[in-house]
């Protein structure tokens, strides 16, 4: 077996530097030039993992085919790359310390004093192992947290001990900090970034690359001062300045080499570097022709963090359409039916997403039937896909007190319910469906159209069904169909109304396998119908956004030619 090479990413000076855009876009190069990489998170907090965090602290919780509940950073690492991702791509100091603490219990230490080196930093390199495996040419591994955090250390010696393993040619180390700019004294300050490695080399490691955050850029002089004090290569302090997309990251990568320099240090050979695909996306992303409006009404918007991958998927959507996606994030709990239109009927397309617990379920409620009433598009994403089966029940079906057992257990018309409640459903030892499950489409539905087959797996992180025994014949006949279901086990996996310009609900996540080079297949469609609805009414974007202006109280009307535009596609192009 071929040894894989390491790359390993800390940061320092600050937490939220973007560790994580760092390293998919090293790997992103690195994948480019024909190389096979995966890449790992390994968190210090003493949570099993991130599933039962808030999504206002932890921001949202990435789901791999395998059912592991993850950190966000795994939705980058996936976007950026064709790295296919496991249980094993993440790991905290909780699951690392439960594991050690098992086999003790189990006695498979022998009696022996259970420290944490050699014990615990053991069991860190393992989980580095359990992905280095012979299909891949360079594992890299986020460690998460800012070095000199108290508990950050165990990984950091893990990896100096890796470093001892397979020597200096076997890994790269790459520190991420940061470079302010001190508007008082009007110039960029490089002692935060000396402090960080100071305590970097404190612990044993030596970095080979510093990028090194800035707001834009910084001088030839700022660079041989950093390398000069850090012992860096003055070629390997990379400015990372902020730019209008992270998916320009690898691109102002590649301008300075990082690839070259990891090949070189690993002794590694590989082909050209071929960006045009990526160069290509990030050009279509900044040139849209026209743009669309979504309205996400959701329950933890003041923290977008919380819908990550769903806003890149969004994005995605967009690419597909040469469209701008302009999102307006609506807390739930703020929408009634006396607000409703006056907050929803500026946007083309409305998306409830998922969510746990009953505050803001009314205000969704009430969101989608504006959707259904007034022919907007309208995705519902897990959570979405109930609340909207919940309304259609409600308003349609005259089941008034429709609801779901999360939201009133004791509810007299409970639509959905606990795996282990569901009559004739095989009992699957939990209350959660998490991971990839095969799904089913119907020929000529919404779904079935938008992926062209019929046959297709996607990614669950939800613990109520619908009860299908029950409901199913009273939707169905007034007009709501069932057109997504798992095979055998036929849980409802999709529903739709076919009366509707674009109505879906889905109990899977589809965000979590969109990428901007190969955009979700539904966010595609329902972006799509959702800009067939604005073209419909006939207005470009320049006009509606003139109009609203002159709705605006206080607001004066704007020179003749404002409206004055030509939208960026017409009938012709269609």
């Amino acid at each position: 077996m071929v040894q894989p090479k390491y790359i390993f990413i800390t940061g320092g000076v600050v937490s939220s530097l973007g560790k994580g855009i760092a390293s998919s876009s090293i790997a992103n190069l690195l994948e480019c030039r024909g190389l096979r990489v995966t890449l790992q998170k390994l968190d210090p907090y003493l949570n099993i993992d991130p599933g039962t965090m808030s999504p206002f602290q932890h921001g949202e919780v990435f789901v791999t085919d395998d059912g592991a509940e993850t950190d966000l950073d795994l939705g980058h690492y996936e976007r950026f790359t064709h790295a296919v991702l496991t249980r094993a791509n993440n790991a905290t100091s909780g699951s690392i310390y439960e594991r050690i603490l098992a086999k003790e219990r189990r006695g498979d230490y022998l009696g022996k004093t259970v420290q944490v080196i050699p014990h615990v930093t053991g069991a860190i390199r393992e989980q580095i192992e359990k992905v280095s495996t012979e299909h891949i040419d360079v594992v890299l591994t986020e460690i998460g947290g800012t070095v000199g955090d108290i508990e950050s250390l165990p990984f950091i010696e893990a990896i100096r001990q890796v470093r001892q393993q397979v020597g200096r040619r076997g890994c790269v180390f790459v520190h991420v900090t940061l470079v302010p700019f001190i508007a008082a004294a009007g110039e960029l300050k490089t002692k935060p970034t000396q402090h960080s490695v100071k305590e970097l080399r404190a612990l044993g490691i030596q970095p080979d690359i510093l990028v090194c955050r800035t707001e834009s850029g910084f001088s030839r002089e700022i660079r041989e001062k950093i390398a000069s004090f850090c012992d860096v290569d003055r070629d390997a302090v990379i400015a990372a300045r902020d730019v209008d997309t992270v998916y320009q990251v690898p691109l102002e990568f590649a301008e300075q080499r990082v690839d070259d320099i990891v090949l070189d240090r690993l002794r590694l050979k590989a082909g050209p570097r071929n960006l045009e695909p990526w160069s290509e996306m990030v050009h279509r992303l900044r040139t849209p022709q026209d743009k669309v409006k979504i309205a996400v009404v959701g329950k933890y918007v003041d923290y977008e963090d919380s819908y990550k991958s769903l806003k890149e998927a969004l994005l995605h959507g967009g690419l597909a359409h040469r469209l701008d996606v302009d999102v307006g994030w609506i807390e739930a709990e703020g929408i009634t039916g006396e607000t409703c239109a006056g907050q929803l009927d500026r946007y083309d397309g409305i998306l409830v997403p998922g969510g746990f617990g009953i505050r803001g379920i009314e205000g969704m409620i009430e969101a989608i039937r504006y959707a259904r009433e007034n022919n907007v598009p309208y995705f519902g994403i897990c959570l979405g896909m109930q609340t909207m089966v919940i309304e259609f029940l409600r308003n349609v079906c005259g089941v008034p007190d429709a609801n779901s057992a999360e939201f009133d257990p004791e509810a007299t018309d409970r639509v959905f319910l606990k795996l282990r409640e569901l009559k004739g459903v095989e009992d699957l030892g939990g209350t959660m469906r998490v991971g990839a499950w095969p799904c089913r489409l119907e020929e000529g539905s919404f779904a079935q159209r938008a992926y062209a087959t019929d046959r297709i797996s996607e990614r669950h992180r939800h613990r109520y069904e619908f009860n299908r025994p029950e409901y199913e014949e009273i939707i169905t006949r007034h007009g709501m169909r069932i057109t997504g279901e798992t095979p055998e086990v036929d849980y409802v996996e999709i529903c739709e109304l076919p009366d509707h310009p674009w109505f879906l609900g889905c109990q899977f996540h589809p965000e979590f396998k969109s990428k901007p080079l190969e955009p979700q297949p539904l966010f595609t469609a329902f972006v799509g119908a959702s800009y067939e609805r604005r073209r419909r009414h006939g207005k470009s974007s320049a006009q509606q956004e003139a109009e609203q202006f002159l709705r605006l109280p206080g607001s004066r009307p704007r020179r003749a030619n404002a409206l004055n535009v030509v939208p960026a596609w017409t009938e012709e192009d269609s």
